[in-house]
């Protein structure tokens, strides 16, 4: 099935993700990535255009969710930038999903805090977007099965 594009604030998720280093390569296409409350795990295998994963983004809402794409980023398939990633380190994602429930306040949310960290909005929505068409342009699949 075709991978739908994530929330734009899933971009940024998966760049403090990095910064925080709560990803870890198993093997070539095979990472665990632990959620910001380092209360859950999440495994994600990439074999090509076929992507998997057990966030609830990627298993029930069909999108990229930022495990994938932080894995992706690691593995040089969408760009990654570490002076923006670093702005975004220590943020309690699951915390301000809960609290402001709207990705677009979140996201709102976060421009503040990186701007207060040196780097501005327009950056952020730029890298946003390049990553979102980097998306786009690779196509792909979920398989929603290769994990329990």
């Amino acid at each position: 099935m075709r991978a739908k594009l994530p929330p734009r604030i899933k971009v940024l998720e998966a760049l403090g993700t990095i910064a925080d280093n709560r990803v870890k390569m198993i093997e070539k296409g095979i990472y665990t990535v632990t959620s910001s409350e380092h209360d859950r795990e999440y495994k994600v295998l990439i074999r090509g255009r076929e992507v998997c994963s057990n966030d609830n983004g990627t298993r029930f809402r069909r999108y990229v969710g930022y495990p994938i794409i932080a894995s992706l980023m690691l593995e040089r398939i969408v760009s990654y930038d570490e002076r923006i990633a670093n702005s975004l380190k220590g943020i309690k994602w699951r915390k301000l999903n809960e609290e402001l429930r709207d990705y677009n306040l979140v996201e709102e949310e976060v421009y503040k805090i990186a701007e207060e960290r040196g780097v501005k909005r327009e950056e952020l929505s730029r890298f946003i977007e390049r990553v979102m068409r980097e998306l786009k342009g690779l196509s792909l699949e979920l398989n929603l099965n290769c994990i329990t």
